[in-house]
């Protein structure tokens, strides 16, 4: 069987060699990602896909012409053909919508730091923490292997680039530094680039603005929900702690946020933000019936189904605009994550249903009762 799927047939060259490179022509870049659109592996093509027993055979139908079999290389050129297909499209915009783009592409540089930052608290050998690098283009590209190999979090934050990203590490530093693991810096990380998305939102044309601005809050507004998911309700941080990493512009404000973190309880402060964040729920507040237990990763899974239907909506209410662009790159990180989930299912030897149930959309009992 020959499944094709968006990234065993990206056409990433084809784009990126196009004799067709003209600043803002949108419209001729739309339309090949319309059209590239139909062959990504999402519904049926998703679900024959977690059917595949062999991992050999399931990257040999993704990518037909490689010669990789291991779970780590496969995953790393699935990232390395997604990164590189964004970064091509910068030959065809300028402008706000171009710095938008740019700056997607820096949740992958975040990335990378955060391997590097767990390596230099664990003092793990470089050699485990190489595998795990995306490689980014020279521009996102950081001095990796001194990084990896700083010998405390003071080192590493002054091995940083000089800029606001240092700045607020060093702050992170001095807030958190009787809290010697990764949380913290990671989500201080996260915060700066989505206060820096945020941002340039509202740079661009209010038309496509209007489009693109809930794809973005919603990501945004999954980091706040896990903030206190797992933050408060699993590691047992307090308000106090996790109040300063609050992202302002989501649909999440601060106030809201800081009640979620004082709530009573996960499904208090998930029900207080359900309209928001969540397009189903996975249980009835305040039923007395027998409880079922959800825990973060439900709430996790449901708000990113809402982000994958966010970026559809812009992809395809853009139509040949910045929204298809920009939709179309979130619709394919989704896309990415869900064939890496598919490969360490069958690493694992996972049932197809178990793999798929991993899946963005999820899907889930509706109805149930906590």
């Amino acid at each position: 069987m020959r499944l094709q799927t968006s990234v065993a047939d990206s056409g990433t060259p084809s784009i990126i060699g196009a004799t067709r490179h003209i600043a803002d022509d949108l419209d001729f870049l739309a339309g090949r990602l319309h059209a590239r659109h139909s062959r990504m592996a999402e519904a049926e093509k998703l679900d024959a896909l977690c059917h595949i027993r062999s991992l050999p055979e399931f990257i040999s139908i993704i990518f037909p012409k490689s010669e990789i079999k291991q779970t780590l290389d496969f995953q790393r050129l699935l990232l390395h053909e997604l990164i590189g297909e964004i970064s091509g499209f910068r030959a065809y915009m300028s402008g706000p919508g171009a710095d938008l783009l740019d700056w997607t592409l820096v949740r992958f540089q975040m990335e990378n730091l955060k391997v590097m930052m767990r390596a230099c608290l664990t003092k793990a050998p470089i050699e485990e923490t190489e595998g795990h690098i995306i490689s980014l283009t020279r521009e996102l590209t950081l001095d990796t292997r001194r990084l990896a190999v700083a010998e405390s979090p003071e080192d590493f934050i002054r091995l940083l680039p000089k800029g606001l990203l240092r700045e607020q590490m060093s702050k992170a530093l001095e807030i958190y530094r009787d809290y010697p693991g990764a949380f913290f810096f990671e989500a201080v990380l996260d915060r700066y680039y989505f206060q820096g998305l945020l941002e340039r939102v509202e740079e661009i044309p209010q038309e496509e603005r209007e489009i693109v601005r809930p794809m973005f809050c919603q990501e945004t507004d999954i980091f706040h929900l896990m903030l206190v998911a797992r933050g408060k309700f699993h590691y047992n941080l307090t308000p106090e702690m996790l109040r300063p990493l609050h992202v302002e512009g989501a649909r999440i404000s601060h106030g809201l946020f800081t009640a979620m973190l004082n709530d009573p309880d996960i499904y208090t402060s998930v029900d207080r933000v359900a309209k928001r964040v969540l397009d189903t729920m996975p249980f009835e507040h305040g039923s007395g019936d027998t409880a079922i237990t959800v825990d973060a990763s439900v709430f996790e899974g449901l708000s990113w189904n809402r982000f994958f239907r966010l970026a559809g909506t812009a992809f395809r209410k853009s139509h040949m605009g910045l929204g298809a662009i920009i939709g179309y790159a979130g619709l394919r990180r989704v896309e990415t994550a869900n064939l890496i989930t598919i490969s360490e299912g069958i690493r694992m030897g996972m049932a197809a249903e178990a793999i798929r149930s991993h899946l963005i959309p999820r899907t889930y009992l509706e109805g149930a009762h906590v």
